[in-house]
């Protein structure tokens, strides 16, 4: 994901260390008891959108932030990478287009040190995390920062960094399931599997034969609940994310898989506008590079405390 340079980009330091973040769960509220699911860490995935170099595109990657502002494109749903509050703190931005709302996550606190680094005021942008890509090349936001994962298809249509946290797909079934031991796909043949849909968590299930492929849920947490109350026998899920959801859902067991899902991993890249100056990218990569490892497990766990119960 990239974008053109706007108009004068000026040229800050990169201040790259920040917050702690990043733990291993996510889980948002559904239900009865709420709680804090992630959604796309991939999600990292989800939005495969095609654009070609038109005269639109070429506008919006030449607005990078020129009024000032750095619009994040997000679902500000799907903790731990981001969600909504409704008060301002030291981890938030506020969400132009939901008065009175502010974004918190992994994926903010990232945002943030990007718009630090081109001295512009960051502010969450709240879309459906199929439109992104979309309201990226229209010039709606100028970066995704959203727990987007690059794939062939998405990097058609956007520019994308280097990766700022790195997830995974596990399965998860309940302690009381037949296929609560198994270790290969074949031994789990008849389960019915559920991910949440326009995810690799939904595409990935198509790696595993003779299952039921059961019908994607829209969002974690109603890929949760689906377990939860039985209608399926396994779902996949955040591999960051599963010890929040453990401590949430007791009863529920991550698959210890011998066998492994091909081109699983997530990691959570940031996007611009395709054919944007090299120069906007290579700085977003250097503040990106510049989190030690240490760091992004801080914030990672600092975020998964703080999301929502």
């Amino acid at each position: 994901m990239r974008k053109t340079t706007p108009t004068a980009l000026p040229s800050t330091n990169l201040a790259c260390s920040r917050r702690g973040f990043l733990k291993l769960s996510g889980i948002s509220a559904v239900g009865m008891g709420s709680m804090m699911f992630l959604a796309g860490c991939g999600p990292a995935a989800q939005e495969t959108d095609d654009a070609g170099s038109t005269a639109d595109d070429t506008a919006a990657a030449t607005s990078f932030g020129s009024d000032g502002m750095l619009r994040v494109g997000m679902e500000a749903a799907y903790a731990p990478y981001n969600w909504q509050v409704s008060e301002e703190s030291e981890f938030t931005m506020p969400i132009e287009n939901v008065s009175g709302a502010y974004a918190d996550g992994y994926d903010v606190q990232v945002a943030k040190l990007i718009a630090e680094e081109f001295d512009l005021d960051p502010v969450a942008v709240k879309l459906d995390f199929s439109g992104l890509i979309d309201a990226l090349n229209s010039g709606q936001i100028d970066i995704i920062c959203a727990g987007m994962s690059v794939d062939p298809e998405r990097a058609e249509s956007a520019d994308f960094s280097n990766s700022y946290i790195d997830d995974d797909i596990v399965m998860i079934t309940t302690e009381d399931s037949p296929y609560v031991n198994a270790t290969t796909f074949a031994d789990i043949a008849g389960a019915t599997v559920l991910g949440q849909a326009a995810t690799m968590y939904d595409t990935v299930i198509d790696q595993i034969p003779d299952v039921t492929h059961a019908t994607p849920a829209e969002t974690v947490p109603l890929v949760v609940e689906n377990l939860a109350n039985g209608r399926c026998d396994i779902i996949t899920y955040s591999m960051l994310s599963v010890p929040k959801l453990i401590e949430q859902y007791p009863n529920f067991v991550e698959l210890q898989m011998e066998e492994k899902f091909e081109g699983s991993a997530m990691p959570d890249n940031a996007a611009i506008v395709k054919g944007s100056d090299a120069e906007i990218m290579d700085r977003i990569n250097a503040v990106i590079d510049g989190i030690p490892e240490d760091e992004r497990q801080d914030m990672w766990n600092a975020c998964m405390d703080r999301q929502p119960a």
